[in-house]
């Protein structure tokens, strides 16, 4: 490799992982101005919030692995937050949505909520693969339709659209109890949880003929039909499963917030389509790593939590979040360009 060659390499290079260098430096910049920001107790509170966005994000990403997007993934979260709330506020509370209901179980309410996620899921999937739309198209129709039905929701009983909040005891612990602490700051145990689920996602995605099917569908649907591929199943299926994500994601969110309302959820797709764009999950499809998923939504909770750290207005945050989508979006769209 001659002189220019070389400078050539290492210049795409350079390019490619611009937005890596930039986050990472932004992170030692922020560290630099705040020492705080690395604290224990603050390492702890960024890992605790990248778990509990991961599910969805992991969800997203099988969507737009499929050369598409899932605009209704928020408002999924918001649905079956405030159903996990609802089903499960303290028995005695004042302001009880169902009042004549004893607290089911945890587990029951976990297993309602995820079959909610998933006939959303197969709505949006069976929606995009029969009838040939785009699933941006699909999943703004199905964002206005649940978020219609989580403000009906809201307006059960006396509620008048208020916050669900009270949540049980049994409920708030299995979320947010902690049995393993570092340097005295508690890990949630829905760090745990997400864990366990993300490892469950590697196996799919990399060890099943699921995975390989959604990325071969993802690379090139006809290529994949002609090889025997039921490209409309796979399709369906990926919604099923992000739907399920989604799902897992508003068990927790309920918890972890402990007042629910119409708000819930609201733009979460946002940082999660961030992540997986900056975890390298590819638009042009086909392409994405778990483990880029995961790098994705740290570094994003990393900037966030640092940009609170210096106290940067949560409004701007929103210009920023937007720029990094921008410039992660033609950073991919470049590196495809020059494999062409």
């Amino acid at each position: 490799m001659d002189r220019r060659e070389r400078r050539a390499y290492f210049g795409e290079l350079l390019i490619n992982n611009s937005l890596y260098i930039f986050l990472i430096a932004a992170i030692a910049l922020i560290a630099f101005l705040n020492p705080r920001f690395l604290s224990w107790s603050s390492i702890i509170n960024i890992i605790s919030l990248s778990a509990a966005n991961l599910p969805i994000a992991l969800g997203i990403a099988g969507a737009i692995i499929l050369t598409g997007t899932d605009l209704s993934a928020g408002r999924i979260v918001g649905l079956v937050a405030c159903v996990s709330a609802a089903l499960l506020q303290a028995t005695g509370y004042a302001a009880k949505i169902f009042p004549t209901l004893e607290t089911p179980p945890v587990w029951l309410v976990f297993l309602l909520v995820i079959a909610i996620g998933a006939i959303a899921g197969f709505i949006n999937g069976y929606c995009t693969a029969t009838f040939h739309l785009h699933p941006f198209i699909v999943t703004l129709s199905t964002q206005l339709i649940i978020y219609g039905a989580l403000l009906l929701f809201l307006m059960i009983g006396n509620n008048n659209g208020q916050s669900i909040s009270g949540l049980a005891p049994a409920y708030t612990n299995f979320i947010k109890g902690s049995f393993f602490a570092i340097g005295g700051t508690p890990i949630p145990n829905y760090v745990w949880y997400v864990i366990l689920i993300t490892a469950v996602m590697w196996v799919v995605w990399n060890k099943t003929p699921f995975g390989k099917n959604m990325f071969a569908v993802g690379s090139n649907p006809e290529a994949a039909n002609v090889s025997g591929v039921n490209v409309k199943r796979v399709i369906i299926l990926v919604f099923m499963l992000a739907g399920v994500l989604y799902g897992v994601t508003g068990f927790i969110e309920a918890a972890r917030i402990g007042s629910n309302s119409a708000a819930t959820g609201l733009n979460y797709e946002l940082d999660a389509i961030a992540a997986c764009v900056i975890g390298g999950v590819s638009f042009v499809g086909g392409t994405g790593k778990i483990g880029g998923v995961i790098l994705g939504v740290v570094l994003l909770r990393l900037i966030f939590v640092g940009l609170t750290f210096l106290g940067i207005d949560a409004n701007m945050q929103y210009i920023i979040k937007g720029l990094i989508i921008l410039i992660a979006c033609a950073i991919d769209m470049r590196k495809y360009l020059v494999k062409r």
